[in-house]
């Protein structure tokens, strides 16, 4: 009698063209869509010492620029005129240069580039956050990828799953980025090292996409190789208002349907109520150092940024917008902001959010990582303290390496920029407002279509 299969192992059994597949095999999968943001300048070598003269299919390979955007310094302009002469030579159609730039993470999902049941692998260790469309995404190296593109093959190890079920439904102002640390501080930043970690339960079923892609984007800070969530009507929804790429619009739903096999078995199960969670803070300087909000003093917060592959989405913006609105920014704080991607930021823009930020006293920059990786645009000084929307907080990963960064989600950050210090942001919310603005935060997205350079 057949194994009972999670959605892990299923996904890489049907790339390997494999009836099955157990944790702990070596699986040669092929891959459905390859990403490299700027470590795709280091991919050039090894993929010449291949003796590689051309790129599986260029079409399937996309390629961002998305941290030191605009070009920071001679060394980082060189960067990018690799990345473009590498594109123009192998013929890599879908380069996001500025102009029309974003993180990544958000241009794989936000572009129609990752349909359920797909694997896709990316230069970055957040490409997990793809699997929040029902895919098996996980991060690779630039000497894999220089395989990859090559062949458009790799070897993967079938990992174990774990499940973390999830029951009820979060109460704003506590998001999703509050449960995905709250489950950090539970297993450790290792304790999901080299596994699947697979999302379910009803709690997750009322998540729309926004806040599912917080949750995949952070198991690469429990050291998962992917994040996944099984794809519903929900993706289905979010896809269908996609421009799906290289012509896969007619697959949106081809393997939707996949799912874990009654009985099959995880290497841990862990459930989460998510009515008992309230705001969290992880401290420095492991994500895992997590903590309720209201129980941390933070009394001088030097700065606040507002952006990530975790957390820049247009709700992200809009539920800071609408804390922030009719309030300033505390003397003495910095407020930054980087949206996710350039369609974020113009719809970001006709909806006023710009605005509201900028009259509160904040401060935009283009949309990339930026302060995230303390490469630009947010660096920290020596013993400066921050208070961030992003997915790590290891020393030196902002700035001065005694500088200091505590993670929190997009409605924390924003009451802590108008109090100056870390603050629960129940504590300026009642009830009523808060319904108001997660209604208002969960408008349906509309589609604004990248400006077309020519």
């Amino acid at each position: 009698m057949p194994r009972a299969h999670t959605l892990a192992e299923k996904i890489l059994a049907l790339k390997a063209g494999k009836q099955e597949v157990q944790p702990g095999e070596i699986v040669d999968a092929k891959v459905d869509i390859a990403m490299a943001h700027e470590a795709c300048a280091q991919v050039v070598k090894p993929l010449a010492e291949m003796g590689a003269t051309r790129i599986w299919d260029p079409s399937r390979v996309v390629v961002p620029i998305d941290h030191w955007v605009p070009a920071s310094t001679d060394a980082s302009a060189r960067l990018h005129q690799t990345i473009r002469q590498f594109c123009e030579k192998y013929g890599v159609e879908h380069l996001y240069d500025l102009g029309r730039q974003g993180i990544c993470h958000q241009i794989m999902v936000e572009e129609g580039f990752v349909l359920p049941g797909d694997l896709m692998v990316g230069t970055d260790s957040h490409s997990n956050m793809a699997g929040a469309m029902g895919a098996f995404a996980a991060g690779i190296g630039p000497t894999e990828m220089a395989a990859v593109m090559a062949t458009g093959e790799i070897w993967l190890r079938v990992p174990e799953t774990m499940r973390f079920t999830v029951r009820g439904e979060l109460s704003f102002p506590v998001m999703s980025k509050d449960l995905v640390l709250k489950i950090i501080g539970t297993i450790g930043d290792d304790g999901a090292r080299y596994r699947a970690v697979e999302f379910a339960g009803d709690g997750i079923e009322r998540m729309d996409m926004w806040q599912r892609f917080t949750l995949t984007n952070m198991t690469t800070e429990m050291g998962a190789k992917t994040g996944i969530i099984p794809a519903d009507g929900k993706t289905l929804g979010y896809l269908r208002a996609r421009d799906i790429k290289n012509g896969r619009g007619k697959d949106i739903a081809k393997h939707a349907d996949l799912r874990d096999d009654p009985g099959a078995r995880f290497h841990t199960e862990l459930d989460f109520e998510a009515a008992e969670l309230e705001p969290q803070v992880a401290c420095p300087t492991t994500p895992d150092n997590v903590k309720n909000v209201r129980e941390v003093s933070v009394p001088k917060v030097d700065q606040v940024f507002i952006g990530s592959c975790t957390n820049a989405r247009l709700e992200d913006l809009r539920v800071s917008a609408a804390i922030l609105k009719g309030s300033t920014v505390k003397r003495g704080t910095r407020l930054v902001v980087f949206p996710a991607s350039t369609t974020i930021y113009l719809q970001a823009m006709k909806e006023g959010l710009l605005q509201t930020i900028v009259e509160a006293g904040g401060v935009f920059n283009a949309a990339s990582c930026g302060a995230c990786f303390g490469g630009m645009g947010g660096v920290l000084a020596q013993k400066e303290v921050c208070v961030s929307t992003s997915n790590r907080n290891y020393v030196g990963r902002m700035g001065h390496p005694e500088s200091m960064s505590y993670l929190v989600s997009p409605a924390t950050a924003a009451a802590t920029a108008i109090e100056g210090k870390l603050t629960d942001p129940r504590e300026l919310l009642s009830p009523e407002d808060a319904r108001r603005m997660f209604a208002e935060a969960n408008r349906p997205e509309p589609k604004v279509a990248l400006p077309v350079l020519r």
